[in-house]
């Protein structure tokens, strides 16, 4: 039975970046793409970082009992809604996955395929600097969103509080002051649970 490596953290905590350095590192990983209903951000990709639906489909979706689960944000933007679906990507009989999300989504996953199929890595950054690289990154974009970028960081606070991460399970933390370091011990944990 293969696993599902999860990686998770507040927003700018540096999870993207980790996600993609780990499967270019580990490319005998399978990604399972989860689906969002947001406009696509510059330099995004359909069914890379997510497949980007309308509402429609992800109604359609819901409709043929597909979504194992999901959750929809009221942003500055809009209601977006991120789901994973269960849509003949996820192999577990043959194949281990790395996958990125909420912790929420870990949360429903893990009742979904069980404790023994669940590695959660969550990866924290002290909020002082995880706002400044959240800033930076959105001075980047064409159309800066910041009424957007405040509602995520005090969002994170909930989604990602003590009790919440006592829920999930979450006992381990990797700590992405330096990334290289915080990438060697995230390797050192997926090479344990293998």
């Amino acid at each position: 039975m293969g696993k599902i490596f999860y990686i998770m953290g507040k927003s700018a905590s540096g999870k993207d970046t980790i996600y993609k350095e780990l499967i270019e590192k580990m490319p005998k990983f399978h990604s399972i793409v989860l689906y969002t209903t947001r406009p696509m951000r510059e330099g995004e990709k359909d069914g890379v970082e997510y497949f980007f639906v309308d509402q429609e489909r992800f109604d359609e979706m819901m409709d043929e009992e597909k979504i194992i689960e999901f959750r929809s944000y009221n942003t500055k933007c809009g209601i977006w809604t991120y789901f994973t679906a269960d849509d003949g990507q996820i192999e577990l009989w043959q194949y281990d996955y790395l996958v990125i999300g909420t912790i929420e989504s870990y949360y429903a996953l893990k009742e979904y395929f069980g404790d023994d199929v669940m590695v959660p890595l969550y990866i924290e950054v002290e909020d002082g600097l995880r706002l400044s690289r959240a800033l930076e990154r959105e001075r980047a974009q064409t159309k800066p969103q910041y009424a957007e970028l405040c509602r995520r960081f005090l969002a994170d606070a909930e989604d990602f509080s003590e009790e919440n991460l006592e829920r999930a399970g979450i006992k381990r933390r990797f700590q992405n002051i330096d990334k290289e370091t915080c990438m060697e011990e995230i390797l050192r944990e997926i090479n344990v649970n293998l």
